[in-house]
């Protein structure tokens, strides 16, 4: 792929006073993975450079050469508003898997088109959950201020990991409290209770990259 992108655009975004790149200067760049209309149109999209005028299809296969051994899952219980930035935290990440527990149907309008990108599981119980973890042989590492939890300050991950979180409110289920095999909680210094899923998540996910992450 070429070096050389065309000047930002300066049409408004959704957040941003410029998103994207312009038409790319021909002659364009050939092969199956870029995408024609992207080419001739501009390519708006909140992603890095290296995958300007790439399809979909193109940009899940980079990323799927250089995934994070990490899932992440979260209970669905009252079609949480924090599913669609979780999926964005998985995406940013690179996660190998976003499971999605109970209810199928998440908003979606949080993730920015980032679920495109990222491979995303639903279990319609906690039960397949589990089973599905231990087949692929994963850690359920769930997070929650619960009594006994150990700190994330001092826990060490195991590798293969899927970091579980639950609803703000309610936290997890008392089923899938049980089904992990280690429970850990963000040390916080204020008055509430509970961070959000996708704060949480944002800050266990960090963690583990910063123990099992190699630098590039």
């Amino acid at each position: 792929m070429t070096n050389h992108l065309p000047e930002r655009s300066s049409e408004p975004g959704e957040f941003y006073l410029s998103v994207g790149v312009g038409p790319h200067p021909e002659p364009w760049p050939s092969g199956p993975e870029y995408d024609v209309e992207l080419l001739a149109n501009g390519d708006r999209r909140n992603i890095l450079d290296e995958f300007r005028y790439l399809t979909v299809d193109a940009i899940r296969a980079r990323l799927a050469e250089k995934r994070s051994a990490v899932h992440v899952a979260i209970e669905n219980w009252q079609h949480d508003l924090n599913i669609g930035a979780l999926v964005r935290t998985a995406n940013a990440f690179n996660v190998s898997g976003m499971h999605i527990i109970g209810k199928k149907h998440w908003n979606q309008h949080g993730a920015l088109m980032t679920d495109k990108y990222v491979e995303i599981y639903h279990h319609e119980s906690v039960g397949a959950f589990v089973e599905f973890c231990r087949d692929n042989e994963l850690t359920i590492v769930a997070f929650d201020n619960t009594a006994g939890a150990q700190a994330l300050d001092t826990f060490d991950f195991p590798k293969n990991s899927v970091l579980v979180f639950g609803n703000e409110g309610i936290g997890l289920t008392p089923e899938a409290t049980e089904a992990a095999q280690h429970h850990v909680a963000i040390t916080q210094y204020g008055s509430v209770r509970s961070l959000n899923a996708s704060a949480a998540g944002a800050i266990a996910l960090f963690a583990w990259m910063q123990q099992h992450r190699p630098s590039s």
